[in-house]
């Protein structure tokens, strides 16, 4: 009977939905129209063309000079630079110091200035190289260790990329007077030279080859030199006289020059600097030639200290028949500025 019942409520549920939808169909059939686009389209209305001109116009780019307000800054073609040195050396040994040894003081110092004009296309350089040093050991008297005057100055005009035609002045002396000693000390010092005794002043006027900033090469091709012995004493402990004519102060000498300059660090706090000079007289043998080599290599350990070893090496005859040098290694201050 509750089944029976159940059946007929559920198929009463499901006329009335059918009859609600049909209903509903009905009702959206009357209400829809159909519409012909094709017709809607025949009243469309466009927008008109924009009544006022366009011109084209073509675009022109060109190059403007703006102006510029210089800044208030001058360049300076001047590069100077001092540079001071002194160096200190002591020992000092008792009288029963079974090793053996000498007490002993040594004091050295060096003098750099240096000046530098650079305005294409010319050129100046000069350097004034002041050197002086004396030890004391226990016993002896206060002997030289280093003694010279140098003062070179270059003008050059520049011919190419690497070459320059140049005229360069340079003066070189000594300080105080030189003796030679004798190993056993029984003889007394023999003056050998002193200021100006000798003395040289040399005009040379060349072609300079520059390939790097680092290295210079000068070919002085009219080379004049005078050589200065005013001490008319020396001749009696040199006979050579430095190639002085005994009882004259001036010889001069007309040569061929060559001058090798290289100024570099080489490594960090390190610098090394040479200078060779070749000098060949005309008219004289070619055993004759002159060549020097004067060599520094400095390593700064800080601000002010630094270790250097310096070294010059002289074959001149008429100095000496054989080669000349001198070798020193110091620890001392060393001050450059600016």
């Amino acid at each position: 009977m509750l089944k029976t019942g159940v059946k007929l409520f559920f198929l009463l549920s499901v006329m009335c939905a059918l009859r609600v939808n049909a209903q509903i169909v009905d009702t959206v059939k009357k209400d829809s129209v159909k519409i012909d686009t094709n017709l809607l389209n025949k009243y469309r209305l466009y927008p008109q063309r924009n009544s006022i001109p366009v011109k084209n116009i073509q675009l022109q780019i060109q190059q403007e000079q703006l102006p510029v307000s210089l800044m208030d800054y001058k360049v300076n073609y001047w590069r100077k630079y001092i540079t001071f040195a002194l160096n200190f050396n002591q020992a000092a040994f008792s009288n029963n110091y079974a090793a053996g040894g000498i007490t002993s003081v040594a004091l050295g110092s060096n003098f750099i200035y240096h000046v530098e004009y650079n305005k294409a296309p010319f050129s100046y350089v000069s350097e004034l190289n002041l050197l002086y040093g004396k030890s004391k050991n226990k016993g002896q008297g206060a002997r030289k260790t280093n003694d010279r005057i140098f003062f070179d100055n270059k003008i050059a005009s520049q011919l190419s990329k690497h070459w320059f035609f140049f005229g360069s002045l340079s003066f070189e002396s000594q300080f105080d007077t030189g003796y030679q000693y004798d190993a056993s000390n029984v003889n007394p010092p023999l003056l050998i030279s002193n200021f100006m005794s000798p003395g040289y002043l040399t005009e040379s006027v060349g072609f300079e080859y520059k390939p790097a900033s680092y290295f210079d090469l000068r070919l002085g091709t009219g080379t004049a030199r005078q050589t200065f012995v005013l001490d008319t004493t020396i001749y009696r402990n040199i006979p050579g006289n430095y190639g002085v004519t005994p009882g004259k102060t001036i010889r001069t000498d007309i040569a061929f020059q060559l001058v090798a300059i290289f100024d570099k660090d080489i490594a960090k706090n390190m610098h090394f600097n040479a200078r060779y000079d070749m000098f060949v007289p005309y008219g004289q043998p070619l055993s004759y030639t002159r060549h020097r080599v004067d060599a520094l290599l400095a390593a700064k350990v800080n601000r002010l200290i630094n270790v250097s070893i310096n070294g010059t090496m002289l074959f001149d005859k008429n100095t000496s028949n054989s080669v000349q040098g001198t070798e020193g290694l110091s620890l001392g201050v060393l001050y450059k500025f600016p």
